[in-house]
């Protein structure tokens, strides 16, 4: 991926920004910390995965707007692409993906926002974990890999090779080898249980004539009680009917009763009505003559009423009146205040710009320093800028010379490290082919033990099976045991029958049949005994076979890694017949590389035009420490210009507070007037005068109004007592016929009394001559129900028995089936069983990673000799030994992923390094991870960003790291490097600076 163009809108600390990459071979984004160099670098994940360090897709967008857009134009596999990203604060985004072509670029979006996601990782052939693991080195995280253990780096590297798919297909094989594995135990299961069933074919023949013959029997007398209880029933029935009836007659007579009390009752509540209203209608004249009186004086105090509204309204007349007198009071009070303290802090200005105005002729003089040094300042600018090309150039130079040093030296090493490691390797061919000997032979031990241990689990597979057989065996022996008890249990209750044929026994007999069911019971716990002293016996020979097998499993463990140990072995000796070759070729190779370097053969012109260049800096005379200097003066008499500022602004409110003084001593005498005429002269107060002589020709009297409403409250209740006359002389002719209506139902209510009595008389003679069967009845619905319920478990066992018949006819066709789906499953099972192995961490991934690591342990340290001048030196460990490896000489060797760094004094551990070093191990790692995640992921590293690799390093240490950047450049299209050091900017062909501004961050792009 080659970056083309970029374009920022409202992203992260950009609001506008846009830039060109084209032409950028090696370029340095710099600024200070936090200007957002980081964020330069973000957009371009996002823009292509959606991805970048914010916590929440919205926190992307700038602070204060609404929407972000990034547009991002690059070149991939020699086709130019753009990506346009944008996103609503709150809502969803939008991607759009083109591709250009003759006549512009044109869309090629996939089906929806992740359709389109894929399209663009498919066409890149990169994803987001594969490219800051590989191409984007990022800030703080270049120490990730170093800084895990050994067993969490094998794992990162896994994830980083993608191997995780290998291990879903494993677990797939080991889910798939249990499936057939379990399905093969049930399979056999079944088939012992098929054969079992055969064989109690004839008992089931047999137990379903008897159960059909007692069916038979219990029928007959089912039928026989149901008769009789028709019967018994029907008479019954018709003794209920001749109950109902009399309790029907009884409660009627009840209710005649209660009807009769209830009329009297209402009879003697009548005539205490009438005498009442009698009383009242004697009084009339009495209650005419109080409420007219009553009348009277409910006319005046509707007068009175009239008076004390009209009165009201001109109460609240004068109490709006002062109202709105006293709140313009207030108000004109409250201004006059405001406009004293706006004079007085007036005053006190002038007093302060008086104090200020004392410096004048201190800041005139400042100013003349000032634009002296401002002068000279600018005469050294103009040099400097003469001499920034002929630095920088300088710098170039040296950098390009020390490159190929660097380069030829590094290679010179390379080759060197490789013909040592050659020579070794011829040295171990011997050694090599006695321990692929060795390990052949262990191999060979280890086969036969795998036999022994099939054998081992077969006979585990039949101990479980006998004992699961004899478990079965034993809760059918009990559950016999458990009936053989109900049975003595039954045959010891007086008059017992037998529990066969449920015929009476005599003592005899029930002597004969207990003796015999003892008998019984005596067997079977004999038989349970036996069964659990084999069940004992099938255990503990088990616990054996599990310990075995255990041991066997423990013996095994190192089988796969021989294997695979072995086949290194062999793949190491056909490789040996190669090694000599390779060596005469370096051999030839380092001593054409060391004369080269003796003689100084390399980068004749650069030197020559470096001699040049020094000449002309000699003659223009530019003192870097004299300019720092003179900005120094420039800066220190800045504060003249400051000072002078404040001159100016302290003029410009002099004369505002001249114009503004007069209008506020004006203000406040008009204030005080007005505040005087409000409560004399003014309109509100001769309305409030008006009113207050309206009150008094009202003649209006509070008390004697309350004492006229007292009087009516008194004489108001012979208002009532005039209603209730009236209503009395209504109710009392109504009372009269109710009264005669009364007495009417009363006497026909008695007669009927006596003719429910009667009836109720026949009634009870005639159940008294009918017998009561309710007893005999429930007795006999009890022993048909119990013989119902007797019948329904005999049949369900007849059922029971001819379904087992059908299943033993229909599981001879199904043992034939397993049969052949045993020997189908066993193979399955042992496929997978191997795939899974094969696809496992020991399998395919361990050989990957093997493969892997001379790779990336070659093109790491190819990178350090660069960064280090050959002191440090990097390989890594895939096995060690484990604990007590020294008490045994074949000690089980533990997977893992070690990193050994030697330099001139020795091996040390990576956490003695110095923080310059540390980097510099670091980045050669995830440098060489780079290339390697690039090559595997189909795509060529074309873009190498590193963000903050300079401040842990020193003057030497960032020399090293530059040149090293500048010896793998041509490997590169473009390389950003991130920095907030000002003095590494020069190193670099381009710069493109970061300035953070109140208009967001902006680029400012300079060679």
């Amino acid at each position: 991926m080659i970056p083309l163009h970029l374009t920022l809108k409202n992203f992260l600390s950009y609001q506008e920004a846009s830039l060109d990459f084209r032409g950028l071979h090696t370029a340095c984004v710099c600024g200070a910390n936090g200007a957002g160099k980081s964020s330069l670098l973000e957009a371009i994940t996002w823009a292509i995965w959606g991805e970048s360090r914010a916590a929440s897709e919205d926190d992307v967008i700038h602070t204060g707007a609404e929407n972000v857009r990034v547009d991002f134009e690059f070149i991939c596999n020699s086709q130019c692409y753009r990506i346009i990203r944008t996103r609503q604060r709150g809502k969803g985004g939008s991607l759009d993906f083109q591709i250009a072509s003759s006549s512009g670029f044109k869309t090629i979006n996939g089906k929806g926002l992740r359709g389109t996601q894929e399209a663009i990782i498919s066409s890149l052939k990169l994803d987001y974990d594969t490219f800051i693991n590989s191409a984007y080195l990022r800030q703080g995280r270049a120490d990730e890999f170093m800084q895990r253990r050994p067993n969490e780096r094998k794992q990162i590297l896994a994830d980083l090779l993608k191997l995780d798919q290998y291990e879903q297909l494993a677990d797939r094989a080991k889910d798939l080898s249990k499936l057939y594995k379990g399905q093969l135990q049930q399979l056999e299961e079944s088939k012992k249980r098929l054969t079992e069933k055969l064989e109690e074919k004839e008992v089931i023949v047999t137990q379903k004539f008897t159960i059909e013959q007692e069916i038979e029997q219990g029928q007959k007398e089912q039928d026989r009680d149901r008769e009789r209880l028709q019967q018994l029933q029907t008479l019954q029935h018709q003794r209920q009917n001749w109950q109902q009836q009399l309790i029907w007659h009884q409660n009627q007579y009840k209710n005649g009763v209660q009807e009769s009390d209830r009329l009297k009752i209402e009879q003697a509540e009548i005539n205490h009505k009438l005498e009442e209203l009698q009383t009242l209608l004697a009084q009339e004249e009495n209650i005419n003559f109080n409420y007219q009186n009553f009348l009277k004086l409910q006319q005046e105090e509707e007068i009175l009423s009239n008076k004390f509204k009209t009165y009201q309204q001109f109460q609240n007349q004068k109490q709006q009146l002062e109202q709105q007198i006293l709140k313009q009071t207030n108000a004109l009070k409250l201004e006059l205040q405001k406009t004293k303290t706006r004079l007085e802090n007036i005053q006190q200005q002038e007093q302060e710009i008086q104090h200020i105005l004392r410096n004048t002729a201190e800041v005139e003089a400042g100013l003349e320093k000032l634009q002296e040094s401002r002068q000279r300042l600018n005469e050294l600018d103009q040099l400097q800028h003469q001499v920034a090309p002929l630095l920088q150039r300088q710098n170039h130079l040296k950098a390009e010379i020390q490159t190929t040093q660097a380069r030829l030296m590094a290679k010179l090493e390379q080759l060197q490290e490789e013909e040592i490691k050659l020579s070794r390797e011829l040295d171990q061919v011997p050694a090599t082919r006695q321990e692929a000997m060795t390990v052949d032979t262990q191999i060979q031990d280890l086969e036969k033990k795998q036999i022994y241990q099939v054998r081992v689990k077969e006979k585990g597979t039949e101990r479980k099976t006998r004992k699961k057989q004899l478990e079965d065996s034993q809760i059918g022996f009990e559950k016999q045991l458990k009936e053989l008890a109900q049975k003595l249990d039954l045959l010891e209750i007086p008059e017992a029958t037998c529990p066969l044929c449920e015929q009476e026994l005599d003592d005899h007999h029930r002597h004969h049949v207990i003796a015999k069911t003892q008998t019984q019971q005596r067997e079977i716990q004999n038989q349970i005994w036996q069964i659990k002293e084999h069940i004992v016996i099938c255990e503990r020979e088990l616990q054996n076979l599990r310990s075995e097998y255990a041991q066997l499993k423990e013996e095994l463990t190192p089988y796969p890694s021989l294997q695979q140990y072995y086949g290194q072995l062999e793949a190491k000796l056909e490789a040996s017949g190669e090694l000599k070759v390779k060596l005469n070729q370096l051999r030839s190779e380092i001593s054409e590389l060391e004369e080269a370097l003796a003689q100084n053969y390399y980068e004749p012109q650069l030197q020559n035009e470096l001699k040049s260049l020094e000449k002309d800096l000699e003659k223009l005379q530019y003192d870097e420490q004299t300019h720092a200097l003179v900005r120094a003066e420039e800066k220190r008499w800045r504060w003249a210009e400051i000072k002078q500022a404040k001159l100016d602004e302290a003029n410009r409110r002099q004369s505002k507070i001249n114009q503004e003084k007069p209008q506020i001593l004006e203000k406040i005498t008009s204030l005080e007037t007005e505040l005087e005429n409000l409560t004399k002269t003014s309109t509100l107060q001769q309305h409030l005068e008006a009113v207050e002589q309206n009150l008094v020709e009202l003649g209006y009297d509070p008390d004697e109004h309350q004492q006229l409403r007292l009087s009516l409250r008194q004489e108001q209740n012979w208002q009532l007592r005039h209603q209730q006359l009236q209503q009395a002389k209504q109710q009392y002719p109504n009372l009269k016929e109710k009264l005669n209506r009364v007495e009417q139902q009363l006497k026909i209510q008695q007669e009927n009394q006596g003719t429910i009595q009667q009836q109720i008389e026949q009634i009870a003679n005639q159940i008294e001559n009918l017998t009561d069967y309710q007893d005999v009845i429930q007795d006999l619905e009890q022993i048909i129900q119990e013989r119902r319920q007797n019948l329904d478990q005999l049949l369900s066992k007849k059922g029971s028995f001819e379904q087992s018949l059908n299943q033993i006819e229909s599981l001879q066709q199904e043992y034939q089936i397993n049969r052949q789906q045993v020997k189908d499953y066993k193979k399955k099972c042992r496929v997978y069983k191997e795939l899974a192995q094969a696809f496992g961490k020991n399998g395919i991934q361990a050989l990957m990673i093997e493969n892997i690591l001379p790779q990336l342990e070659a093109e790491t340290n190819q990178i350090l000799t660069r960064l280090t001048g050959n002191q440090l030196h990097v390989q890594f460990l895939t096995q060690k030994s484990g604990k007590n490896s020294r008490q045994k000489a074949n000690a089980k060797l533990i997977d893992t992923l070690d990193i050994l760094i030697a330099d001139a004094r020795g091996t040390r551990a990576y956490e003695t390094y110095s923080g310059g070093e540390a980097f510099r191990i670091n980045f050669s790692i995830r440098l060489a991870l780079a290339k390697l995640l690039a090559q595997r992921s189909g795509t060529s590293l074309q873009m190498l960003i590193v963000d903050e690799g300079f401040g842990t390093q020193d003057s030497e240490g960032c020399e090293r790291l530059i040149a090293a950047i500048n010896a793998i450049a041509s490997e590169f299209a473009c390389i950003l490097t991130v920095t907030h050091m000002p003095q590494f900017k020069e190193a670099f062909q381009h710069r493109i600076e970061v300035r953070k501004t109140s208009q967001g961050s902006q680029l400012i792009l300079s060679s």
